[in-house]
């Protein structure tokens, strides 16, 4: 499975229609990294971007989970295959119960 590169570009302004679906949205990303589809999701400060790396077999499935988002509709987004993404929780040892 390849990652991949979510650029989301948000609008200047923030409408109601828009806020009332951030609720939604944060479901809808939390679902998809239970699932380990959405690796990481960030929000930029000043809310003008938002960047996701996301697990998929192709930038085709890439748009279609990124379809399912509530404010997908509201976004410019850009794709981009990543060669590797690193980061801190991807090097921890995985705890067991036993």
């Amino acid at each position: 499975m390849d990652q991949y590169m979510v650029v989301f570009y948000l609008p200047p302004v923030l409408n109601q229609e828009f806020m009332a679906l951030i609720p939604a949205q944060r479901k809808k990303v939390n679902e998809l990294m239970r699932s380990g589809t959405i690796i990481s999701y960030t929000l930029a400060k000043d809310r003008s971007m938002k960047w996701a790396i996301v697990a998929a077999h192709s930038e085709e499935e890439v748009e279609n989970i990124m379809e399912t988002l509530p404010l997908t509709p509201f976004t410019e987004m850009e794709i981009h295959e990543l060669f590797f993404h690193n980061s801190l929780v991807n090097d921890l040892p995985v705890i067991s119960m036993n």
